[in-house]
Formats: C-alpha cells, structure tokens, sequence
C-alpha cells in the first residue's frame, strides 16, 4: 500500500472515531446542558464529520489505483481541513456560544466542495 493510501485511509478511520465520539458525547453529555439550537449546531457538525471521514477513505481506496494523484492528495487534505474548520468551528460556536465562530465554517465548507470537485477531476483524469 502506497503512503498516499495509507495516510488518507488511517486519516479517514480516526476521522470517523473521532464524530462517533463527537456523536455520543452530544447526544448524551450535552442534551441537558445545551439549547436545542446548539444542539442542532453541534448535530450539523457531526454529520458532516462523518460524510467527510467516508469521503477520506474513499480517497484513501482510490489512491491505491492513483498514487501519483495530486489532485486526489489535494482533495484529501481539503476533506481533512474542511472537517476542522467547518465542523471544529460549529463543535466551538455549540460549546462556547461565539457567534464569530460561525464565519470560519464556510470556510471549512468551501474546502469541502474544493475536495470533492478534485476528487472528481482525479478520477476523470485517470
């Protein structure tokens, strides 16, 4: 296995730990402790957490047949930055209450439509 391959798809496995942790820790620690608008914040982050953990070992799977990609490599690390900007800034405006938090996750979202549309021209290309 190349190191492009085994780099995204351990990223992608502890990406996905990590939003079941997120996951549980929201649905059962913070239920009592946060609004339900928060709550829903912290939800939104999860969710995409885990899309873009799947989207990790995808591209984790594909650097196999790829491993000279820097498209693919591109769009991996834009899915590993997307995860810590869009949903890390949502985990933060939930616990914290920062409204200013907020104008960091369409940044974070930006890098995941970037990550997917060179996913997509990676495939394409090869």
């Amino acid at each position: 296995m190349t190191t492009g391959a085994k780099l995204f798809l351990t990223a992608g496995g502890l990406a996905a730990l990590a939003a079941v942790v997120l996951g549980a820790f929201g649905a059962h620690a913070l239920k009592s402790r946060l609004s339900a608008e928060m709550l829903a914040l912290w939800h939104t982050g999860v969710e995409y957490h885990v899309y873009h953990a799947l989207g990790l070992l995808a591209v984790g799977l594909v650097a196999t047949q790829l491993p000279e990609s820097a498209l693919l490599k591109w769009s991996g690390w834009l899915m590993l930055a997307g995860i810590v900007l869009f949903s890390g800034s949502l985990y933060a405006l939930a616990l914290s209450g920062e409204r200013w938090l907020g104008a960091i996750t369409p940044i974070g979202g930006l890098g995941f439509l970037a990550a997917w549309a060179l996913f997509v021209a990676a495939v394409v290309k090869a």
